[in-house]
C-alpha cells in the first residue's frame, strides 16, 4: 500500500521492507498506518499537516519525555518539515482495552483493576519533572479556540449531550467552575482505545499521548469512568475503589464537558 504523501528520505529508509495498512486505533486527526515486516517489530506511522502536524509534534515531545518512565510505544523516528510531521513508533504488546473488555466479559474486573493501578503509577510521577502544562486554565483557552474556529464535532457528543451545541456545553462547564484541582501528571485522554492490556488484564502501555501534562487527576478518571459505563455501571465503582479515590461528581461532570470540546 502506498502512503498518501511522499515520505522524508530518512524515514523512508527506516521503514524499507515494511508493508503498510491503514489503522484507526488511537487515531486523533492524523493518518495512521500499521507497518509489518517478517521477523521485525510492527510499527505505527502517524502523519499529518497543518494543525494535525502540530498535534503530532506535541505527541512526539510527550512520548519522548515518557520513555523509560512508564510503558509506552518505543520512539523510532520523528520528522517535521514544510508544515508536515511524521511520528514512527513501535507497536505495543497486548490488546486495546475496549476490545479486551468485549472479548472477556467475565474478567472485566481484572482489567479495571489493571487500568486503575497503572493510572496510580502515572499520577505518581513527579510533577516537577513534567514540562507540559495541561491544567484547566490552559485547556479552557484551547477549548474556547476550538469552539470559535468550528473545530468541535457536535455530532460526536456523548448520548447525555446529544443534540447540544458547543456553546451549550461551554455554558454548562462554566456553571460548574471553579472546581477543585490536584496537580498530577495525566495522560489527558485515558480512554479504552488508548490503553493496551496483556492476557491477565495488566496494562502493557498507553498510546495517543498528545494531551499528556500536569492537570487534575479527574482529567483521566472522568474519561475512563465514562468509557467503562458503556459496559457496566458497576465497573466505575471498582475503578475508584482500586484507584483509592472517593468519586467527586462535580469534577467528573466538569471534565466530561471539557472533553466534548476536543
Amino acid at each position: 500500500m502506498s502512503f498518501p504523501a511522499p515520505l522524508p528520505r530518512g524515514l523512508a529508509a527506516a521503514i524499507k521492507g515494511y508493508s503498510a495498512s491503514r489503522d484507526a486505533i488511537g487515531q486523533s486527526g492524523g493518518v495512521i498506518h500499521r507497518l509489518d515486516a517478517p521477523g521485525r517489530p510492527a510499527l505505527y506511522l502517524k502523519q499529518g499537516t497543518g494543525l494535525v502536524a502540530a498535534d503530532i509534534a506535541d505527541e512526539y515531545a510527550r512520548l519522548r519525555w515518557l520513555q523509560g518512565r512508564l510503558p509506552a510505544p518505543r520512539l523510532v523516528a520523528f520528522t517535521e518539515e514544510e508544515g508536515a510531521a511524521w511520528l514512527l513508533s513501535e507497536s505495543l504488546a497486548g490488546t486495546a482495552a475496549y476490545r479486551w473488555l468485549q472479548e472477556n466479559p467475565a474478567r472485566r474486573a481484572e482489567a479495571v483493576a489493571g487500568m486503575a493501578l497503572f493510572l496510580r503509577r502515572l499520577h505518581a510521577l513527579p510533577v516537577a519533572s513534567c514540562p507540559f502544562d495541561a491544567s484547566l486554565p490552559v485547556r479552557l483557552v484551547a477549548a474556547r479556540a476550538n469552539i470559535d474556529t468550528g473545530r468541535v464535532a457536535e455530532d460526536e457528543f456523548d448520548d447525555a449531550r446529544a443534540g447540544w451545541s458547543a456553546e451549550r456545553v461551554w455554558a454548562a462547564l462554566q456553571s460548574l467552575l471553579p472546581i477543585e484541582a490536584e496537580r498530577v501528571v495525566t495522560h489527558g485522554d485515558y480512554s479504552l482505545d488508548n490503553i493496551f492490556l496483556d492476557e491477565s488484564g495488566a496494562v502493557t502501555g498507553v498510546i495517543d499521548l498528545g494531551r499528556l501534562g500536569v492537570a487534575d487527576r479527574y482529567q483521566d478518571l472522568a474519561i475512563l469512568l465514562n468509557c467503562l459505563s458503556e459496559f457496566d455501571a458497576g465497573l466505575g465503582a471498582l475503578l475508584f475503589e482500586t484507584y483509592g479515590e472517593a468519586p467527586d461528581s462535580k469534577r467528573i461532570e466538569a471534565h466530561l464537558l471539557l472533553d466534548e470540546l476536543f
